[in-house]
């Protein structure tokens, strides 16, 4: 499936009831948006969780940056998500990287796989969007016994004064809508979730590092994200990108500048 073309058709609601269609910013999403680093696919591993010839879910798998370092790991995978754009900017990516990964249309809520199918399930970048107690719960009926379920973050750290904090303060004033804002990176909430769907030995870790990215590579980045190319009109996110790209040339001439990020995953198995 990994061939298929996929009809750009589905959208998402976020939190707040707006209408977050990230199949708008996938060829920004696909170029821009660095993926998860080596070191989380390599504490997976040490944790015996990536392993040659097991299998993967990875819900909401967007352009499968997930998706694709499992089957790097020698796994079979399946990606799954409600935007076939995304699925289809996944699949241009796994040609390149050399990989197979089959993709599906579908929710997290009700993924239609078989009870017990799957030795992983993996969600990057994605909880908040799903019905958290619903995913959770088909999470478990399609893991097989023993198997493990690693919901993961890969977030920018905004902190006062930082290129972070002043780009997300560009969002909040052309959308003030928007109030996935300020975070630290850190989901403990997660837990509660994996808990009450009966997920055991959780646990969870997490690591900072600075990424690269040319002024170039963070107006993409920025433009795929749900606060701006997912959900402001064409003519105002040009509007935002000449103003991000001012400020930056301004206050933060140096490139590649180090954007800082916190690498956090909350792990449970099923008995």
């Amino acid at each position: 499936m990994a061939e298929r073309g996929f009809e750009p058709k589905i959208k998402a609601v976020n939190e707040m009831g707006k209408v977050v269609d990230f199949g708008k910013t996938a060829g920004d999403y696909g170029k821009h948006r660095a993926g998860f680093p080596p070191e989380f696919f390599e504490r997976l591993e040490l944790r015996g969780l990536i392993a040659r010839g097991r299998s993967a879910l990875d819900l909401g798998t967007g352009t499968g940056t997930i998706a694709r370092g499992l089957a790097l790991g020698g796994m079979k995978v399946t990606g799954l998500d409600r935007s076939t754009a995304m699925m289809e900017e996944a699949a241009r990516l796994d040609r390149e990287a050399g990989v197979i990964v089959e993709y599906i249309e579908a929710t997290a809520e009700e993924t239609g796989l078989e009870t017990g199918s799957c030795d992983l399930i993996t969600a990057g970048q994605c909880w908040h969007w799903f019905d958290r107690p619903k995913a959770a719960a088909e999470a478990m009926r399609v893991l097989a016994p023993g198997g493990a379920i690693v919901i993961a973050h890969f977030d920018w750290i905004p902190l006062p004064g930082n290129m972070i904090d002043a780009t997300e303060k560009l969002i909040e004033k052309f959308n003030p809508s928007w109030t996935l804002g300020g975070g630290m990176g850190v989901h403990p909430w997660w837990l509660k979730d994996l808990a009450v769907a009966g997920f055991r030995n959780l646990e969870t870790f997490s690591f900072d590092l600075d990424a690269p990215y040319t002024h170039e590579a963070w107006r993409g980045r920025i433009r795929a994200s749900a606060g701006v190319g997912a959900s402001m009109a064409p003519a105002k996110v040009a509007e935002f990108d000449a103003e991000l790209a001012r400020i930056l040339k301004e206050r933060w001439p140096d490139e590649p500048m180090a954007v800082l990020h916190r690498t956090w995953a909350a792990l449970g198995m099923k008995a």
